[in-house]
């Protein structure tokens, strides 16, 4: 029995030994294994540091070719600069009308923009009245509202031979050759004292009556009737009456006009009270033609300023008058710019000029003789003939003032084939 624990204690003992040295391989050979992994990652650091050089390489060259693409960046960017111009050939120019003007600094008024209407100066106009009860019928059947009529000449003639009264002028010269008579008598009568003087006066003013009756329509009678005529030269405003009408003595038939003198009305809002002081002329611009006119080239002149609003109405009137040189039709409705106290030193230009671009204003500058370039500019006051430039422009520039959209087009077309143009 003591054998068998001697011998169980034995092998207890080489089981114990045996694990141990395994465990002692097994930890040997994990770290050589690890050692391995350590040169491994020392290789692999090597290399990175190679790589790594690599890319500083990379990178340097990269900074070498960024250096390269700005200095080709900078030049596309003068290219653009170049790019900007606008060519329009002197060839080009003389196709159109066209027109550059330097900008200079000069006065400039404030402006009031409002509307009015045009209206003919007092006696400037002639209204025709039937001078006895008849029928009317027109001198000339191309008689039209508009026709140009000479004084004297004969527009319409009224008859009255198929009426109850008799014919007129039979009567005016029955009664005129009666009276003419009773006069020559009373003259004869006079002198012996056979009639008294009161009676001899009433016997002298009744043929003076029936004189001036005849010598108004003495040369006129016709066939037609008595004429009515033109009392001056130029244009009937309007026809009243229509041919073959009765119309009363007094009667208005019709108006003639000689557009000589024309007077502008601007209706002012009250807002402006306080500046119709300063107003010292205005232009106008009528709706048939667009056309802008300046009382200062029309020898116009400022009439009157109202002191308050006009009835049922919040607009103050201020009138003006002015020669009618042009094709101004009286009784038209017109835009007016009211202009009032003068600005010194402003920079304007025609309104021809501007462009017009979704809201923005554009010139075009002139570079040199073929070359201009597009000016975005900000606009202020406007009197219709010029506006005023708050920014964009300098004195000094040369600006198109015509032609400025035939140069937009231009713009807007490819380079002119086989043109070149150096600076």
């Amino acid at each position: 029995m003591k054998l068998f624990f001697i011998a169980l204690t034995i092998l207890s003992m080489c089981l114990y030994g045996c694990k141990n040295t395994a465990k002692h391989k097994h930890a040997t050979t994990v770290h050589s294994h690890e050692g391995s992994s350590h040169d491994h990652k020392t290789e692999e650091h090597t290399h990175s540091h190679k790589d790594h050089k690599h890319e500083e390489e990379n990178h340097k060259h990269t900074d070498a070719c960024h250096d390269h693409n700005h200095e080709n960046h900078n030049h596309e960017n003068e290219e653009d600069n170049h790019n900007d111009e606008i060519i329009f050939t002197k060839a080009q120019a003389a196709r159109t009308n066209f027109k550059v003007e330097e900008v200079q600094p000069s006065s400039f008024h404030q402006i009031i923009k409002t509307t009015g209407q045009i209206l003919p100066a007092p006696g400037d106009e002639s209204v025709l009245v039937a001078t006895h009860n008849g029928t009317i019928s027109y001198a000339n059947n191309k008689l039209t509202t508009g026709s140009a009529v000479k004084q004297g000449q004969p527009l319409f003639y009224i008859t009255s031979k198929n009426l109850s009264e008799g014919d007129y002028y039979s009567r005016i010269r029955a009664n005129y050759e009666k009276t003419k008579a009773a006069y020559e008598r009373a003259q004869n009568l006079i002198k012996d004292k056979i009639i008294s003087q009161k009676e001899y006066e009433t016997i002298q003013l009744d043929y003076q009556n029936a004189q001036i009756a005849y010598e108004a329509i003495s040369g006129k009678q016709s066939s037609k009737g008595v004429g009515i005529t033109s009392p001056l030269t130029g244009y009937i405003k309007n026809i009243l009456v229509k041919d073959g009408e009765y119309v009363t003595a007094g009667q208005t038939i019709a108006t003639v006009s000689q557009n000589k003198r024309l007077v502008l009305r601007a209706d002012v809002s009250e807002k402006h009270y306080t500046a119709l002081p300063t107003i010292q002329s205005a232009n106008f611009k009528t709706p048939y033609d667009n056309q802008i006119y300046a009382l200062s080239e029309l020898s116009g002149k400022l009439l009157s300023t109202g002191k308050s609003a006009e009835t049922n109405t919040f607009f103050i009137p201020v009138t003006f008058e002015f020669n009618n040189q042009g094709n101004v039709i009286p009784g038209s409705f017109v835009e007016i710019y009211l202009l009032s106290s003068p600005l010194e030193n402003v920079i304007s230009i025609p309104v021809s000029a501007l462009t017009n671009e979704m809201g923005h204003f554009y010139v075009y500058k002139q570079l040199d003789e073929e070359g201009y370039q597009k000016q975005e500019v900000k606009t202020g006051a406007n009197n219709g003939k010029s506006v005023q430039i708050l920014s964009g422009l300098t004195a000094g520039d040369r600006v198109v003032t015509l032609g400025a959209y035939q140069v937009k087009m231009a713009s807007a077309s490819a380079a002119i084939p086989g043109h070149s143009h150096e600076h």
